[in-house]
């Protein structure tokens, strides 16, 4: 399916894999369930991993194997299993390369202010994801978005600090970022983040991730972001937020659920 078609169409849409790129295998692994969930429950996926982790608690932490290495497995994922792509930029020297193989670059939340980074990523003419930084207010977003200059961009909630090591969703946030027209995307799995909370990296809750994924398709979002892994206990980032890979099924059928009751 066309990626405008997906980000752009009535049905609501799955953003989804690992946090980065640790293997082929486990990509490989992850795209393949995933292509056969969005086929068994007609929903649109999108596969995300980053081939980058440019913001890390400790320089200990895994940053991922660089970026030909993970563009070339990306593009490997889309042609093995027809899966749109969607992986993260840092520095706007990166921007050129990433957008020949991806369909959605993505702005992190913590760089969402970058107005270059913004600038030359809506330049390529491809779809951009900007997340919502941690600390901005959901009003404020509209101004960022434009600085993008196109209409091809998604808005992603995923979380705002709350006091140290916690993060909250106010989905007050939603029907405010709906009024300037974009597309919108909840980010469960970073939304139930611990930031810092495992001492030299991030810890999380995942075991909110469906109540939380139902609630913001229930308040009218268009995509959920889920970063989900064969086995998060062993992965080399996000390992305390990432949802487990044979929980997929079940998520998404409880929120298309939830779709399917609003649109009745």
């Amino acid at each position: 399916m066309y990626i405008d078609d997906i980000v752009r169409g009535p049905r609501l849409f799955l953003i989804a894999g690992p946090c980065a790129i640790e293997s082929e295998e486990i990509c490989f692994t992850v795209a393949e369930k995933l292509a056969e969930l969005s086929h068994r429950h007609d929903i649109p996926v999108i596969f995300k991993s980053s081939y980058a982790k440019a913001n890390r608690l400790s320089a200990d932490s895994f940053s991922g194997h660089g970026m030909k290495f993970g563009l070339n497995v990306l593009a490997e994922v889309k042609r093995r299993f027809d899966l749109p792509l969607l992986t993260d930029v840092h520095e706007t020297g990166e921007i050129e390369a990433v957008g020949d193989v991806v369909d959605i670059i993505q702005i992190p939340a913590f760089l969402c202010r970058q107005t270059e980074l913004v600038r030359r990523a809506g330049a390529t003419g491809k779809w951009v994801n900007i997340k919502k930084g941690q600390f901005i207010a959901p009003e404020d977003m509209d101004k960022i978005a434009a600085k993008a200059g196109t209409d091809k961009v998604i808005l992603t909630e995923r979380g705002a600090s709350f006091g140290y090591h916690n993060l909250v969703v106010d989905f007050r946030s939603f029907v405010i970022m709906r009024k300037f027209g974009y597309p919108l995307v909840y980010d469960v799995t970073h939304s139930l983040q611990l930031p810092g909370g495992a001492v030299t990296s991030s810890g999380g809750q995942p075991e909110f991730a469906a109540p939380m994924a139902r609630a913001g398709v229930a308040v009218g979002v268009n995509g959920l972001f889920i970063e989900t892994h064969p086995e998060p206990q062993t992965a080399l980032c996000d390992a305390g937020s990432m949802l487990p890979l044979s929980q997929m099924d079940d998520l998404i059928a409880q929120v298309l659920t939830v779709k399917n009751s609003i649109q009745a």
